[in-house]
């Protein structure tokens, strides 16, 4: 998802968390109250008030007991999260074999390995390149770690161009050299930049370009956008590693240690 799609969505959010929050503080005044206790047993409570007073009470009770909107807010945000949490872990189980052995997507590593780590990731995102040296440490050091490369473009037409270069550019077997020369050169990621070390690498310039047009690049693009989407990876970079997705960067023990545990279901 657009990083402004996703400001607009909180913000929505937001506002409808407002009148459920008044609904909330209401009903905990209804049950802390103690004249209201007194009263539980009466068939209809909100009869037994006039309107004005109803409400002259719930804000008396909301502005001496700020805290009730606090904590409702809190478990609401814990809830939402941990119900996208289940949505994004039965994704990620249903969608297993795209998500790691897609045969569009590009392959480094041991492409025979016993773990796949997979990476969402784009070619201007810093936190990208700076977890670039702790993937190539952690693939050095582990013979039989297989890498997944998935191109999730979300910080504009210069990450999706480099997008569909380095997808064209592995129609032509280079795009794991591609990919870490990308990562690894300082600047913005831009058509200069592709060109620059398409050269550097010896890639066929000219074919890639063709091969740029090729629809079906652009629907692989759309495909990792959704699947990211799906995963509720919504920047970059975004893991997954056995039944595990980590959003966010990540050094070199707690790579090795998630790796090592997934090593460890199989």
């Amino acid at each position: 998802m657009p990083m402004g799609d996703q400001k607009t969505s909180r913000r929505l959010l937001g506002w409808l968390l407002v009148p459920l929050l008044l609904v909330v503080a209401a009903g905990a005044w209804l049950y802390l109250d103690p004249a209201f206790q007194l009263r539980r047993s009466a068939p209809d409570v909100s009869a037994a008030l006039p309107k004005d007073e109803f409400e002259r009470r719930v804000r008396d009770y909301i502005l001496n007991n700020p805290d009730v909107i606090m904590e409702a807010a809190r478990r609401f945000e814990q809830r939402q999260r941990a119900a996208e949490e289940g949505e994004a872990s039965a994704v990620l189980k249903a969608r297993n074999d795209e998500i790691v052995h897609d045969r569009d997507s590009p392959v480094g590593g041991n492409p025979n390995g016993d773990v796949s780590l997979v990476e969402f990731f784009d070619y201007n995102c810093p936190y990208c390149r700076q977890v670039t040296p702790i993937m190539a440490e952690a693939e050095t050091a582990d013979p039989k770690l297989r890498v997944v490369y998935k191109e999730f473009p979300i910080l504009g037409p210069n990450s999706t161009f480099s997008a569909k270069a380095a997808l064209a550019v592995h129609r032509q077997g280079k795009y794991v050299a591609f990919h870490k020369e990308m990562m690894l050169d300082r600047g913005v990621a831009n058509e200069a930049k592709v060109m620059r070390i398409a050269a550097k690498i010896g890639v066929d310039a000219e074919r890639m370009k063709s091969d740029m047009n090729d629809p079906s690049i652009a629907a692989m693009v759309e495909r990792n956008l959704a699947l990211a989407q799906a995963l509720r990876i919504n920047g970059t970079p975004g893991f997954v590693i056995g039944d595990r997705i980590v959003r966010g960067a990540v050094d070199l023990k707690t790579l090795q240690s998630l790796i090592q545990q997934a090593r460890g279901k199989q």
